[in-house]
């Protein structure tokens, strides 16, 4: 469907939409379809939601962008309030999660070099997600996305996802370690869930050794997980974390905060982004803070997460063709034991759209606005949808 005039940078289905309503895509044929995607877990209120559009709207009749080289009262606003949210110091805004991720791995290496470090180095995790920028990529742990794009950013250092072992391993060889970048849940990964042990000691063994602890949140904030944060769930807090997704509800912009002496590493001219933080953005990201605050959201996904992991483990647990179901909120991963790409393309034809990542986790992310009701009918199609996948003949389901 797409014209040869766009660069040929993704894998498209052929289906286009024309608007959005709740947990509800709407396509030019006049079919509907369920979001369990929203966006890779951009709209987590779902579509088109009555707060952010008169937020947007609002916002557009009066100011939509202003330079970083003025006060910009409505970011300073939004700063106060995510930084309340997540108990952090301070924010830079920006644009996306890479840039957010690009953000604190420049703060790491200005961190490092101010404790006289020539070549600061950060240690990242397998299986990782952190963008696509030549920076964000050289620290993602997958390979396919690194292939091609040689070379590669220098200055991190590698290691298994959930191995304390090799983290202190690491610490004793090197000494050029400023900070730890990692996902609390890993997303593109598989949804991978660190858990709560691990995490407490990489918190202790940066504390010992002087590093700063980065979160990268932008898949997992925005009240995705139960919590406004994944992080405040574990009882440990970052010197760093990034977000962005879920943030804007599908209007573009990142964060990165900063606690304690992290807090202190930038200063004018170390970093900035053009567009980052303008009236517009902000305008959406305080309507989507204050909805999800107001609502308590985060606690909705929590509950409802519990309740879809229940059922999904009650009708597929123990099939030959499950491998493991887990997840945390509304961020959930059906493991299969065989690659399942084919999925998508399948579910869109009962009227569901889902994602498969780590070329056999189905990755559900749906709207955190969602019914008791819509959670059935998700459950209910998704489960009809992997039993007939999974049938011998495998014949196309209806």
């Amino acid at each position: 469907m797409a014209g040869p005039t766009l660069m040929n940078t993704y894998g498209r289905l052929p289906i286009a939409f024309t608007h959005g309503e709740g947990c509800w895509l709407y396509d030019t044929q006049g079919n509907r379809y369920f979001d369990s995607v929203t966006g890779i877990a951009v709209c987590g209120l779902g579509h088109a939601h009555p707060a952010v559009s008169e937020a947007v709207c609002s916002q557009s009749k009066k100011l939509l962008h202003c330079s970083n080289l003025y006060q910009v009262p409505l970011q300073q606003q939004l700063g106060d309030l995510l930084c309340q949210v997540a108990g952090m110091d301070s924010v830079f805004f920006c644009n996306s999660g890479a840039e957010a991720n690009e953000a604190a791995i420049k703060l790491a290496r200005l961190y490092g070099k101010k404790k006289g470090i020539e070549s600061p180095s950060i240690i990242v995790m397998d299986n990782s997600f952190h963008g696509r920028t030549l920076a964000t990529l050289s620290a993602t742990g997958n390979r396919k996305v690194q292939a091609g794009f040689e070379p590669l950013v220098s200055g991190f250092v590698r290691a298994p996802y959930n191995d304390m072992r090799t983290l202190e391993n690491i610490a004793r060889a090197n000494n050029n370690i400023v900070a730890v970048l990692m996902e609390p849940i890993q997303g593109e990964g598989g949804v991978n869930i660190a858990p709560v042990e691990y995490l407490h000691a990489v918190r202790k063994l940066c504390d010992s050794k002087g590093w700063l602890l980065m979160l990268d949140e932008v898949q997992t904030g925005n009240g995705r997980t139960g919590a406004y944060f994944a992080y405040q769930d574990y009882g440990i807090a970052p010197d760093v974390v990034t977000t962005a997704k879920g943030l804007g509800n599908g209007v573009p912009i990142g964060a990165c905060l900063a606690k304690g002496v992290a807090s202190e590493v930038f200063h004018p001219g170390s970093h900035g982004s053009t567009f980052g933080g303008n009236p517009l953005a902000c305008a959406a990201a305080m309507a989507v803070i204050k909805t999800i605050q107001s609502n308590n959201l985060a606690e909705r996904a929590r509950t409802l997460g519990e309740q879809i992991l229940s059922k999904l483990k009650q009708e597929l647990g123990g099939a030959e063709y499950i491998k493991d179901i887990r997840g945390k909120g509304l961020m959930i991963g059906i493991e299969m034991t065989e690659s399942c790409p084919e999925l998508v393309p399948l579910a869109q034809t009962v009227g569901l759209l889902i994602n498969v990542t780590s070329d056999r986790v189905i990755r559900l992310l749906p709207a955190l606005t969602m019914t008791d009701v819509e959670a059935e009918h998700l459950v209910t199609t998704l489960v009809r949808l992997i039993k007939l996948y999974a049938a011998d003949d495998r014949k196309k389901p209806r």
